[in-house]
Formats: structure tokens, C-alpha cells, sequence
């Protein structure tokens, strides 16, 4: 039996948990991200808990702008 390889997005968490590091390695409070990206404050709590499964890209491209990243360091995908 050979081992399948699949593809998958990261998850949600795991996204939430980069996205809060980040954040609090910049100094930033939920409220100012959110400020900075000009994405609801809901939003940002909602990703970095894990409850956001399809973060649309342009969210991640504003909240990676927002942490001077590149998106990809959010989201692979991005």
C-alpha cells in the first residue's frame, strides 16, 4: 500500500495562530490590525481563533500589508 500525498489548504488555526503572532510580535491589539487592514474587528478575532475556514484573499493581502509580510507567510495560497 503506497502512501498518498494530499494536498491541502492550512488550517484555519494554524492560519489564526501565524496571523497572532505576527500581530503581537508587531505590538499590535487585535483593534489596530483590524484598523490597519480595514477589515472588521470580528473578522481578525474570528481567524486567529480558527472559525474562518475561506479567508478571502484580498483579507489576507490587506492583513499581510498591514504586518509589512508577504501574503504567502499568512496563507501559501495567497
Amino acid at each position: 500500500m503506497s502512501a498518498r500525498r494530499r494536498l491541502t489548504m492550512p488550517s484555519p488555526k494554524k492560519m489564526g495562530e501565524v496571523l497572532r503572532e505576527l500581530r503581537e510580535r508587531k505590538g499590535f491589539t487585535q483593534a489596530a490590525l483590524a484598523e490597519r487592514a480595514q477589515v472588521a474587528l470580528s473578522y481578525v478575532t474570528l481567524i486567529e481563533s480558527g472559525h474562518d475556514p475561506r479567508t478571502p484573499r484580498q483579507i489576507i493581502q490587506r492583513l499581510a500589508r498591514a504586518l509589512g509580510v508577504p501574503a504567502k507567510q499568512l496563507d501559501p495560497d495567497a
